[in-house]
């Protein structure tokens, strides 16, 4: 298939100016990043997080009174799959020590750790083990493990790339640790991206004041997911999983401690009552929510299911009107559509161009500001691309790669997105790449502690079912940083709350009917339901038209 003609005639605007840009990345200069009063700016003018439009105030539930996004308030003012009147929760079908909701990297790596400490776990999750964001991460991950870099250089740029609404606690303990997660998953035996000497390589990315990126090619998610699966799966006596068994309902205790779920097996269409002391909720986020109708690179589970059983039993969320959407995901071929390229891309030297051939901005801006830039130039400025079905797009300028670091890297740097491109007849070592701002990251969630604790009994959270860790925008790398330190003190807190000696009294659904009671009080006669478990695309006609329109220019 490859480029249309059209296509490669704009092409050659950007094969015109790479003598000059070579040049001027060989002299060490690149397009100048934006000042602090110029990103913010840029933020309130373009960036979908700060435009009224599609967002609503929730009117039940803990978070009432603030304003999410449509598709978010949605959801938090649902009813719930089944009766609470109509379950009998003396029939208990399964009981644990510690039920784990999701098994990607957050969940995975609780289990583990809650193994360790002594206790049995189950792990329910919706669809495979590993069918997660996890598996789809690509560049890296964050932690400071070389000379001239520190924790404290991690936090002050997480800090900074979250607009400094980030939870300092969260933060510090992110930064703090992630040198011991590195270690971890190399003994585990993660095959990191290293010199030939055995030293780890690290680059730069987005928003970063240190070289703190460590890489598996381009699929450093899968190999996470892979080390963390094999182990989990070694350790089967005391790690059961339950695939396909997406969570519907917390349960709580008659004391109001968390005590179990009701699971509903997705092939059998057949619930279940699991009762366990603790449980941890490590669902991922809302990317097949669509928000303001943009693609997304999220899995087909991303609901945001686990947001939505916690606000039912009371526990609070922080930041959910923050979206981050990645700057670079595929906008040709139409069958990509939404695929992230990873900002590791840029890290190698990738440049992004307008139809002219010309840099509009420093490359590796952090991903808000990097995207509103995109969506300025597409949208004011008129000097994006247009795909045959109609979309926007800029070009990123791979081939820059090769030039500047030899011939090959490209395809052993990225391999995965050589080969999916391939496919398509664009080789990417030689063209550039069409992009556009795609949905990639819940920023906000459910409110925890630096050690995974909720305000509810019992209840543990981590991965990016949670809120706080990245504040408004979150820095690359920092998300699969975050699913394992946060899913490892996940594990360790439930372990030491389980052997605490906790004894559950009476199973309840009792916060479910006063949840649906408060939904009639604000006369909301005719909620949806949820958590929704998987998008139904046969409704998606409308969301996509929004999108389409977004990209013409036209905000809704």
């Amino acid at each position: 298939m490859g480029y249309t003609p059209e296509l490669k005639e704009l092409i050659k605007k950007v094969e015109a100016t790479r003598p000059r840009r070579i040049e001027e990345s060989r002299r060490g200069e690149h397009y100048p990043d934006l000042t602090l009063a110029e990103r913010e700016e840029m933020l309130k003018k373009f960036h979908p997080d700060y435009k009224a439009e599609g967002r609503r105030e929730v009117r039940v539930g803990p978070n009432k009174g603030e304003r999410f996004p449509e598709e978010v308030v949605e959801l938090l003012e649902s009813k719930s799959r089944i009766d609470p009147k109509k379950v009998d929760l003396n029939a208990v079908d399964l009981s644990t020590d510690v039920l784990i909701i999701g098994g990607g990297g957050a969940g995975t790596a609780a289990a583990l750790v809650a193994q360790e400490n002594g206790v049995k776990v189950t792990v329910a999750t919706k669809l495979r083990h590993g069918d997660a964001n996890t598996m789809m991460a690509e560049g890296g991950i964050q932690a400071a493990t070389q000379e001239g870099d520190s924790p404290f250089y991690h936090y002050l740029d997480t800090m900074g790339g979250g607009h400094f609404t980030n939870h300092p606690d969260l933060v510090a303990a992110l930064a703090h640790d992630a040198p011991l997660v590195i270690d971890w998953l190399e003994k585990l035996g993660m095959m990191f991206d290293k010199y030939p000497d055995g030293r780890l390589q690290v680059r730069h990315f987005g928003g970063s004041s240190r070289k703190r990126m460590h890489s598996s090619g381009d699929m450093t998610g899968a190999e996470i997911m892979r080390i963390l699966r094999d182990e989990a799966r070694n350790r089967s006596e005391d790690i059961t999983l339950l695939e396909f068994s997406p969570a519907v309902e917390l349960l709580l205790d008659e004391e109001g401690k968390c005590a179990g779920t009701i699971l509903y097996n997705l092939e059998t269409e057949e619930y279940s009552v699991v009762q366990a002391k603790a449980v941890i909720m490590a669902s991922g986020g809302f990317g097949r929510l669509h928000i303001q109708g943009f693609a997304t690179t999220n899995h087909y589970g991303a609901t945001m299911d686990g947001v939505v059983m916690a606000y039912r039993a009371g526990v609070k969320n922080c930041l959910m009107h923050s979206t981050q959407y990645h700057p670079t995901g595929v906008a040709y071929p139409e069958q990509n559509v939404g695929l992230l390229i990873t900002e590791k891309t840029r890290g190698l030297g990738a440049h992004v161009l307008n139809r002219d051939g010309e840099q509009f901005c420093f490359p590796l801006e952090p991903r808000d500001v990097e995207s509103a830039c995109f969506v300025r130039e597409c949208m004011e400025r008129g000097k994006g691309i247009t795909t045959p079905t109609g979309r926007m797009g800029v070009w990123l300028d791979s081939p820059m790669i090769d030039i500047l670091l030899g011939p090959g890297t490209v395809e052993k740097e990225l391999p995965a997105k050589f080969i999916q491109f391939k496919r398509y007849g664009i080789d990417i070592s030689k063209e550039p790449m069409l992009v556009y701002p795609t949905l990639h990251y819940q920023n906000g969630g459910i409110d925890i502690d630096e050690h995974a604790r909720t305000k509810l009994p019992g209840f543990f959270a981590s991965g990016e079912v949670v809120g706080g860790i990245h504040g408004d925008n979150r820095l690359m790398g920092n998300s699969l940083q975050d699913i394992l330190t946060f899913g490892r003190r996940a594990g360790k807190a439930a372990a030491d709350y389980v052997k605490g000696g906790i004894v559950l009294k009476r199973l309840s659904l009792d916060h479910v009917a006063r949840f649906e009671e408060e939904l009639k009080k604000a006369g909301i006669g005719n909620p949806g339901i949820a958590p929704m478990l998987l998008p139904d695309y046969t409704t998606e006609v409308v969301k996509e038209r929004q999108w389409t329109v977004y990209y013409q220019g036209t905000l809704r």
